[in-house]
């Protein structure tokens, strides 16, 4: 039964990226978003980003708008950011659980396939 979720870090701050907004685009059509949402209080998206019935194998876009959390959190960033909008590309390819975490500040990021 495939799925999607994620998990926001903020490792400048040490806590989860409450709030921060995120798209979710399939290809080839990156111009129009699957799920356009925010993270809740711990991180992550309320529910799936994506369910059993929306999960089609394919290439899939993750797009994190990385500088208007940290500015909101009032970080002063440069202009313009070193990073604005974090974007990992990646593809699902069976019946499975994906989790793409990341892991965020205003200089740096990383991320992984979950469990």
């Amino acid at each position: 039964m495939g799925r999607l979720t994620t998990h926001v870090l903020d490792t400048a701050h040490g806590t989860p990226a409450a709030g921060m907004r995120l798209r979710l685009y399939r290809a080839p059509d990156y111009s129009t978003p699957l799920v356009d949402t925010s993270t809740n209080s711990d991180g992550r998206v309320d529910g799936l980003i994506l369910d059993t019935n929306a999960f089609l194998p394919g290439k899939y876009r993750l797009v994190f708008e990385v500088a208007s959390y940290f500015r909101a959190r009032g970080v002063e960033l440069p202009e313009p950011p070193f990073l604005d909008e974090v974007t990992l590309d990646f593809g699902l390819a069976a019946d499975e659980h994906y989790h793409v975490p990341l892991l965020v500040s205003p200089w740096s990021y990383s991320t992984y396939r979950g469990s």
